[in-house]
Parts: C-alpha cells; structure tokens; sequence
C-alpha cells in the first residue's frame, strides 16, 4: 500500500512587522570617475546583471518583507531611485535636503516607522552592496529580527574570508540565547579598521567579524538608544517625523555622524547589542580592485575583466579590468593588474594596487575648480 505522508507545513511569516530601510547615500568616490555626486554608485548596474545596486539591494529583501521597503536618499537622486524603484512607495522614498551620513538617515526611517506602529522592526541594509547566497542571508535576517524584539540592538557580521583593512569588526561574545536564534552571540565590542598585523589576528583568532553596517532594531529602541547620547538629534528626528515640512528648518542642525559612533559602539558598550554571524557572500564594491575580484568568473582567458560593451576592448597580453562607458575602442597591450576606466568626459588609467588612491584624485580634481568632473 502507498502510504501517504502529510505535506510538510507552510513556513510561517515572522517578518511581517519588518520594514527594510535601504539608505541610499554616498558617492563612492573610489569609483571615480564610474561613481559621482550626481550619479553615485548606487545608481549603477557594476555587475552586469542589468540592475543597479540599488535595485539589486531591494530585489533580495522584497521576498522577505514585501513592499514594506523605505528608501532614504538625497535630493540630489530622489528622482532617480524614484525611477529606478517604480514598486516602492511613494511615502517611503524620504529625501534628506542635505548629506548628513548613516545615523540621521536611519533615524529618520525610525521616527517615521515609530510613528506609524510603536513596535515596528527596522532592517537596514545599504543600497551599493553586493550579497550573495540568499538562503543563508533569508535564516540570518529572520534570526536578526527575533533577536531584535527581545529589545536589543542587533548587527549582522560578515564571515571574514581575508585579513581586511579596510573594514571594522565586531568581536563576538557569549551567545545570546535568543528562541528561535541559535547563532546570535552577544558583541563584545566593536574594532576600528584594524593595522595588517591586527587584521591577520582577528582572522586567525575566528572570533572577529567584518561589520557590514547591517542593523535590525526596533524603530522606538534605536531612538531611545540614541537619546542616551544624543537627545537633541532624536528630539529632532521625531519632530520631523511628525511635521514632514519641518525638515528643511531642522535638517541643517543635525550632526554628521555614522549610526557605529552615535549608536552601535556606546550601546555595545552598554551591552546592548546581539551580532548575528552572517556565513554568506558579501562584497562593499568598495573600489575597482574589489570589482575586478567580484567580476573575477567573468574574465577573458587572458585574465582581463571588461565592465560595459565588450566589443569596444582590445586587449593583448594585459590583466586586471577595462570599464568601457565612453562609447570608444580601449586597446590594452602588455599591463598587468591595470585599471582602466573611460568615460565620455573623463579616462582613468591606474594599476589594481593603487586602487584606493582614486579618492585622492577626487579630492585634487575639486581643490583645481573641476567639480564638472566629480
């Protein structure tokens, strides 16, 4: 006899009282000339995927929280991520009238999420990421967000797979014992970037991870968290989550700080903060060193990566990555680990080792009165 077996039960939902806060800020200046103010990184498709960053970034958290996903970005591209995200709606774009780094941004989505339901989860997560393996990044939301309505403030750390510098860290604790979070781990404290002798410990030692600045939180406990240190910015933010207009008069007043300094080292400090290790693909696209090593499958056979219209590049004997945006033929000959970039108005032509010395060219470049340019 055939025996029937019942079918399995269909996973519950626990995300519904998440919204995914998606800032999207910052010019990424070590993707110049890719990457400007008027049209930052966020906005572009750096893995030939045919979506940007930013909709790339809303793509994996739409089957987790549905439409309940607010965007937080400049006047300068309110449009554009208006453009780019037909599906997001319209009172969740918040446009900041000026650049007032992470903690502003997401505080404002916390005001307006605390204001809409007292015990609203927020996810944030930055627009210009790159994540892979969506499995595992589904389990450790899910178990972020159980761990973040036992009142903690809780931060997914990146698995480190090199001894990094350029990033912070998180050092893991004791675990949490959080129901329903096996992984969540109490965060001892939070590492600046660390010196390469440092960053080759915390590698080895298994008990530090990268911080991603990924953070799920109750709205209301991430303002009262901030109040500890900083009342007159959440008195502020409340304020102008309750009178929208007001933003133009108060925006101006507020500190430009990121949400580690203002809230996640004071209330790790305080013990206060659950860290969820985050086994999963992570890559900040954070210069074009970085992007040739994420596009490193999509290489020619002669080691050279080509971002843009692959019939514009000719190459003979180099390596490294070739961006071609300037509509012309790019031939390399005989370079190693080069980078080239062209535009239609500016070409860039280094080496992958000195990659994160393009923000300095940025900088240069505004000092000589050519901000045409950045």
């Amino acid at each position: 006899m055939l025996e029937v077996m019942p079918s399995p039960a269909p996973q519950v939902d626990d995300l519904g009282d998440v919204t995914a806060v998606v800032p999207a800020g910052g010019v990424g200046t070590r993707l110049w000339p890719l990457s400007r103010a008027a049209e930052p990184k966020f906005l572009h498709d750096l893995t030939g995927e045919g979506r940007s960053l930013l909709q790339t970034t809303v793509d994996r958290l739409e089957p987790l929280v549905g439409d309940r996903v607010m965007v937080v970005t400049g006047a300068r591209h309110a449009a554009a991520v208006r453009e780019q995200l037909p599906g997001v709606q319209p009172q969740n774009v918040l446009v900041e009238p000026a650049p007032r780094d992470s903690m502003p941004a997401i505080g404002l989505a916390a005001a307006v999420l605390e204001r809409r339901d007292p015990d609203a989860v927020l996810a944030s997560f930055a627009a210009d990421h790159v994540v892979g393996d969506l499995d595992v990044f589904a389990d450790r939301v899910r178990q972020a967000a159980r761990a973040a309505r036992t009142g903690a403030l809780v931060t997914l750390g990146i698995t480190p797979t090199y001894p990094a510098t350029g990033f912070g860290y998180v050092r893991l604790g004791d675990l949490a014992g959080v129901a329903g979070a096996p992984d969540a781990r109490r965060a001892a404290a939070f590492v600046e970037k660390p010196d390469p002798r440092t960053a080759e410990e915390f590698l080895d030692s298994g008990d530090h991870l990268w911080n991603a600045g990924m953070f799920v939180v109750r709205a209301g406990v991430l303002l009262d968290l901030l109040a500890e240190h900083h009342p007159e910015m959440t008195r502020i933010l409340r304020q102008v989550a309750a009178h929208p207009t007001s933003i133009h008069e108060l925006w101006g007043s507020l500190t430009r700080i990121s949400i580690d300094h203002a809230l996640a080292e004071p209330a790790a400090r305080a013990g206060r903060v659950v860290v969820v290790p985050a086994p999963f693909a992570w890559d900040d696209v954070g210069d074009f060193a970085s992007l040739a090593t994420l596009l490193a499958d999509d290489q020619d056979d002669d080691g050279l990566v080509v971002l843009g219209e692959r019939r514009l590049v000719v190459n003979e004997g180099s390596t490294g990555l070739v961006a071609a945006r300037g509509g012309r033929t790019v031939v390399t000959l005989g370079v190693d680990d080069v980078v080239v970039v062209d535009t239609p108005d500016a070409l860039l032509v280094t080496t992958r080792e000195r990659c994160q010395d393009v923000r300095g060219v940025v900088a240069t470049l505004q000092r000589l009165g050519r901000e045409d340019l950045t």
